[in-house]
């Protein structure tokens, strides 16, 4: 996906090529995708333009039912920012665009009848907003591909100098210089630590666990993003390279089979996963607010920021400034009498 693409889920008349070629210059590509959870009606047609481009009277329109068995077929088109506002042009006012899960596992906007719990903050800042975000993941995503293409954690380096050779290839790479919370690269006993310590630098040792924990700062969007490294043939840590995968898939997916989700149900379902597959969670939370920059400040609402107990508000929501509440699922999680964790992260909510 390009930088300014996002995903709009069209099951109508936005998948037909002469009215694409109307509302937005050009015939959209896009990939089959489903979305569980409602079923289609029809809504009568008024505006006299919206008839004379789709040549119908009556659309279909999405109705929530909360059912997954109840599944429309239908296209993930991509757009820029620009072409999903002229989308929100064409919609009449019966159409409401949230942004939901797919069955695909990416997050699109739709069009829906009123409001269904799902995420309605639909306006071209919103759109560019998602769009920043999801774009400052998949660079990270490149660039970690780069580091353990190159070997840039690796035993024998020590765990400052691993965390300066992956600055400096964001800058070569992206042109990055910034970073919205301090680098991270644990080892060893270090991997049991949380966020907020600041131990002494260690050299990665042969049958050594590794992590990484960056947020660069691709233009003016912030990723958040964290792997693990195994280094050695220790079946304990390999067992925890494969879990932290395998778990976060499946915090992803309680959170999408859950519109009304609360920090608190996700964290003990992630807990309980992590206590399944024999780990203890190594810190208090298990994510956090993006595009806020909640690590490094306090707003005084600090708990409704994180995935943790003490948060029973839904995670669909929106903030105090209006905007949507977007999520990254952090996952650090240890084994205290071996002495080793390890560690995940990335967007939960969009991509």
């Amino acid at each position: 996906m390009s930088d300014n693409a996002v995903v709009l889920f069209s099951y109508g008349t936005l998948r037909r090529r002469e009215v694409q070629l109307s509302v937005f210059g050009r015939e959209v590509s896009g990939t089959p995708d489903r979305l569980p959870g409602y079923r289609l009606s029809m809504v009568e047609i008024t505006d006299p333009q919206v008839i004379a481009i789709s040549g119908a009277k009556h659309h279909p329109i999405l109705q929530a039912t909360g059912n997954a068995a109840d599944v429309v077929e239908g296209t993930a088109l991509r757009l820029s920012v620009d072409e999903l506002a002229a989308a929100d042009d064409y919609e009449v006012d019966d159409y409401q665009r949230a942004l939901v899960p797919l069955a695909s596992g990416l997050h699109g906007w739709v069009y829906a009848a009123g409001h269904d719990g799902t995420t309605t903050s639909s306006g071209p800042d919103e759109a560019r907003r998602v769009a920043g975000l999801v774009a400052a993941q998949e660079k990270a995503i490149a660039l970690f591909a780069e580091v353990e293409a190159r070997g840039l954690v690796a035993p024998g380096v020590g765990e400052r100098e691993a965390s300066d050779r992956i600055r400096d290839l964001a800058n070569d790479m992206f042109g990055t210089t910034k970073h919205w919370h301090k680098r991270i690269i644990r080892s060893g006993p270090n991997t049991l630590l949380p966020y907020r310590d600041n131990p002494p630098d260690r050299i990665i040792g042969e049958d050594d666990v590794a992590f990484a924990d960056f947020g660069p700062i691709f233009e003016e969007y912030e990723a958040d993003f964290g792997r693990t490294y195994v280094f050695g043939d220790d079946p304990d840590k390999h067992r925890l390279l494969h879990d932290l995968p395998r778990v976060f898939d499946a915090g992803r997916a309680a959170f999408a089979a859950d519109p009304d989700i609360t920090g608190r149900q996700l964290y003990a379902e992630v807990a309980r996963l992590a206590g399944e597959a024999g780990w203890e969670i190594g810190i208090w939370h298990a994510g956090h607010l993006v595009g806020e920059f909640p690590h490094e400040v306090n707003d005084g609402a600090k708990a409704e920021s994180y995935i943790t107990l003490e948060n029973d508000t839904p995670l669909r929501r929106t903030d105090r400034a209006g905007r949507a509440c977007h999520w990254i699922l952090e996952l650090h999680f240890v084994d205290r009498a071996r002495g080793f964790g390890g560690f995940y992260e990335q967007l939960l909510d969009l991509a």
